[in-house]
C-alpha cells in the first residue's frame, strides 16, 4: 500500500514538474483545430443543410453524400471511431494512426453538414485528442504522458461545443470506462486543457463566454423535484437500454452488407425519414434550442423522439460519421417536455435538464460530465436533481454500454 501510494505521488509530482507546457500547447491547439472545424463545418452546412432544399433534393444529397463517405474510406482508409480512440488510449495512451485525420476529417464534415442526424463531438474530439497524442509521442513522452496529452486534447474538443468547461473536462475523463473516472492523473491537465482550449476559441471566434443553450431560469427546488429526479432518471435509463438495443440491431444488420454500401444506404434511408418528420435529420442542436422555447404537444413530442431515435440508429448503424450526444440531449429535452405534460406540477427546466443528463449518462456512463454540462448551461442550482437522474440512470444501465471498449484502467 505504502509503495502504491509514493508510486501515486511520484506520478502527480512528474506530470505538475514535466506536462505544464504540453498541456497548454494542446489546449491551446484543441481550441484552434475547433475553431477551423467548426467553421468548416459551417461552410458545408451552408451548401447541404436540408432546410435549404427539398425533400427530393435533400434525400438526392444524402445519398451523393454516402457515395463520397464510400469513395473516401475507400481511399483515404478506414476513419475510426470514438471506440477505437478509447481502446488505444487503453492500450497505447493515445492514437496509433495520425492518418485516419485524412478521412475522418473530410467525411464527417460532409456527413454532419448534409444533416446525418449526429453531431460534430466526436470527430472533433478525436482530432484534438490526435493532436494530443501526436505531441506526446514527437516529446517523446512515455504511455502515461501520452494518455494525459490525449485526454487534453479530447477535454479541448468537448468544451468548444459545448461551451461548459468543467463539465467538457469530466467528460472526456469518464467515457472512457463504464464506472467513473480512473485516469485521476489527468483530471487537472483535463481542466487546464479544457479552459485553454475554450477560451482560444472564444478569442478567434468572438463568440462568447455563452453556453450553447440557455435554458428558462429556475431559482429554486422542492422535496418534490427531487423525488421527480429518481422517476427521470429511471424513464432515461429506459431511453438509454432502448438506444443500446436498437444500436445494437442496427450495427449487426448493416455488418450483413457490403461495406461500400453501408452508408449509402444510410443515406438513402435518411432522406426517407425526413418525409416522415424533419426531426429525423440533423444533430438537433438547432432543434434543441427552439425546444428549450416552444412548448410542444404532446403528439409531436412524441414524433420527434421516435424520429431522432430513428436518424441517430440509422447514421450511427452505416457508418456516417459523428457523435451521439447531442442527439441524445435532444432527445432527453424532448422526453423532458414530454413528462411536464404529464405531471405539470414540476417545473420545465428541471424535467428536461434531468431527463438530458441521465439520457446521456445512461449511454456514455459520464453521470458526472453529463450532469456538469447540463447544469452549466442550465443554472448549477439544479445540480442536485440533475445529478440524481443521471446516477439513477447509470445504476439501471450499469450491464449495458454502446462504447464498448469502455473498461477499468489496465
Amino acid at each position: 500500500m505504502g509503495t502504491t501510494r509514493r508510486h501515486l505521488t511520484d506520478r502527480v509530482v512528474h506530470l505538475r514538474a514535466g506536462m505544464g507546457a504540453p498541456v497548454v500547447v494542446v489546449g491551446v491547439g484543441g481550441g484552434l483545430v475547433g475553431a477551423a472545424y467548426v467553421g468548416a463545418l459551417h461552410l458545408v452546412q451552408r451548401w447541404l443543410w436540408p432546410t435549404h432544399h427539398s425533400h427530393l433534393a435533400t434525400l438526392a444529397i444524402l445519398v451523393a453524400v454516402g457515395l463520397s463517405v464510400a469513395l473516401i474510406t475507400r481511399v483515404g482508409g478506414d476513419a475510426g471511431d470514438v471506440e477505437l480512440l478509447v481502446d488505444n488510449i487503453h492500450l497505447l495512451g493515445g492514437v496509433d494512426d495520425v492518418h485516419r485525420l485524412r478521412a475522418l476529417i473530410p467525411a464527417s464534415l460532409l456527413c454532419v453538414g448534409a444533416g446525418g442526424a449526429m453531431g460534430p463531438e466526436a470527430p472533433l474530439v478525436q482530432t484534438t485528442g490526435t493532436l494530443g497524442s501526436r505531441l506526446g509521442r514527437r516529446l517523446g513522452r512515455d504511455r502515461g504522458d501520452i494518455r494525459v496529452l490525449t485526454i487534453t486534447g479530447m477535454a479541448a474538443g468537448f468544451t468548444v461545443l459545448f461551451g461548459a468547461p468543467i463539465g467538457a473536462a469530466l467528460f472526456a475523463l469518464e467515457i472512457l470506462h463504464r464506472r467513473g473516472l480512473e485516469y485521476y492523473e489527468a483530471l487537472l491537465p483535463a481542466l487546464v486543457g479544457s479552459l485553454c482550449g475554450y477560451g482560444i476559441y472564444v478569442l478567434v471566434t468572438g463568440s462568447g463566454l455563452e453556453p450553447v443553450w440557455r435554458f428558462p431560469p429556475v431559482t429554486t427546488l422542492t422535496g418534490r423535484d427531487l423525488v421527480a429526479a429518481v422517476v427521470v432518471g429511471l424513464v432515461g435509463g429506459l431511453g438509454a437500454l432502448i438506444f443500446a438495443g436498437a444500436t445494437s440491431v442496427a450495427r449487426r444488420g448493416f455488418t450483413r452488407l457490403p461495406r461500400w454500401s453501408r452508408p449509402v444506404l444510410g443515406g438513402l434511408g435518411l432522406g426517407l425519414l425526413a418525409w416522415w418528420s424533419p426531426y429525423s435529420l440533423t444533430f438537433g442542436e438547432a432543434q434543441l434550442t427552439g425546444l428549450l422555447v416552444t412548448r410542444l404537444a404532446v403528439g409531436a413530442l412524441v414524433v420527434a423522439v421516435l424520429a431522432k431515435l430513428a436518424g441517430t440508429v440509422l447514421t450511427l448503424g452505416s457508418g456516417w460519421k459523428g457523435g451521439f450526444i447531442i442527439p441524445l440531449f435532444f432527445m432527453g429535452a424532448a422526453l423532458g417536455q414530454l413528462a411536464h405534460h404529464l405531471d405539470p406540477g414540476i417545473s420545465q427546466p428541471i424535467l428536461m435538464a434531468a431527463t438530458m443528463a441521465a439520457l446521456c449518462a445512461g449511454v456514455t456512463k459520464t453521470p458526472l460530465g453529463s450532469t456538469l454540462v447540463v447544469t452549466e448551461m442550465a443554472g448549477m442550482v439544479l445540480l442536485p436533481v440533475t445529478l440524481i437522474a443521471a446516477l439513477v440512470a447509470m445504476a439501471v444501465t450499469s450491464r449495458v454500454t454502446v462504447i464498448d471498449s469502455q473498461r477499468p484502467r489496465p
